[in-house]
């Protein structure tokens, strides 16, 4: 855990060592935010990194969203998605379950081009399922905002994990 004033003292590449990975395989969000120091707080530094999102080009943020994992795939993820998708039961699949996301998740990405993104802390694989399946109707645009308030999500709670706003004594 580092304080905030620690990274608000600290060097960029100390930044970026702490919180470039907290948008998954996005390092620009941190290096770009660290230029906005000092924060008075880890919700204001949260906030700050999703500014520097959504004021990306569209090009940046659909490799953002693709850089996501597919949930419950058996590929190599980052350490966060690892423990993300552990905590909701995605590492102990059924053959047929692990079937039946991998066909929900080759759907998923044909109709919008980048994986399904939810915040999955805090859910079981059958709560993940069903907005999978919900979420399938959504149309394009729709969808892209709903994957950015998850991602929204997903990095608040991993920001949570990192930073206090406490001094450490």
């Amino acid at each position: 855990m580092i304080t905030i004033n620690e990274l608000n003292e600290g060097t960029a590449e100390t930044f970026v060592q702490h919180l470039g990975g907290v948008f998954e395989h996005s390092p620009w969000v941190a290096q770009q935010v660290w230029e906005l120091r000092p924060f008075a707080s880890a919700a204001e530094l949260h906030e700050r990194m999703m500014e520097q999102v959504y004021a990306a080009s569209e090009s940046q943020v659909l490799a953002l969203l693709q850089a996501h994992p597919d949930l419950a795939t058996r590929m190599q993820v980052t350490a966060f998605s690892a423990q993300e998708q552990r905590g909701a039961g995605l590492d102990q699949l059924t053959g047929e379950e692990y079937e039946a996301f991998a066909s929900m998740n080759a759907q998923y990405v044909s109709k919008f081009g980048f994986p399904f993104i939810m915040a999955v802390t805090g859910c079981t694989k059958d709560d993940i399922e069903q907005a999978m399946r919900q979420r399938m109707d959504h149309d394009p645009e729709r969808e892209w905002t709903q994957a950015l308030r998850e991602i929204a999500r997903i990095t608040r709670i991993r920001l949570e994990r990192i930073v206090t706003d406490r001094s450490q004594e």
